[in-house]
């Protein structure tokens, strides 16, 4: 199975994984020419933030071996797939009652701002090969790859 990986020491703090996640799961279109920063309706899977030291720091979702926000989830909306790894969130079946994101340890999943409805967190972008936001990172700070089961 794969995962990203991040190297704390090489992240600029440009947010690009964070527009480069935007664009991904944009409605309109996955150009970033597309995505309207003051919309709502856009949304962030990961984000960056500062230590306590300043520095920059990627944070993502890590798709834990024994998920917290899986075990805490009533509806059993969200869920890991064994052979990928990926612990994902289906969003029909979510009753909305943030478990997962007051019981993830990395403080990873969020609500949406348009509805305060949905759980936003990483999906690894879905069916393509790999994540946008590694792919596009141009400081080299998140790297897909694979690890051990």
């Amino acid at each position: 199975m794969k995962r990203i990986f991040i190297d704390r020491e090489k992240c600029q703090g440009c947010l690009g994984c964070a527009v480069a996640c935007m664009a991904e799961h944009n409605p309109a279109g996955k150009s970033v020419y597309d995505l309207d920063l003051g919309s709502r309706e856009n949304s962030v899977h990961n984000n960056v933030l500062l230590d306590a030291a300043k520095n920059p720091t990627p944070v993502l979702c890590r798709h834990c071996d024994d998920p917290d926000c899986v075990r805490a989830c009533m509806s059993g909306a969200m869920g890991k797939d064994p052979a990928s790894g990926r612990v994902g969130h289906d969003r029909d079946r979510c009753a909305s009652c943030y478990m997962c994101v007051m019981s993830c340890p990395h403080g990873v999943l969020k609500v949406d701002l348009a509805t305060r409805r949905i759980i936003q967190k990483c999906d690894y972008c879905g069916d393509r090969d790999s994540p946008r936001c590694a792919d596009e990172c141009p400081s080299g700070a998140l790297e897909y790859k694979e690890v051990e089961a």
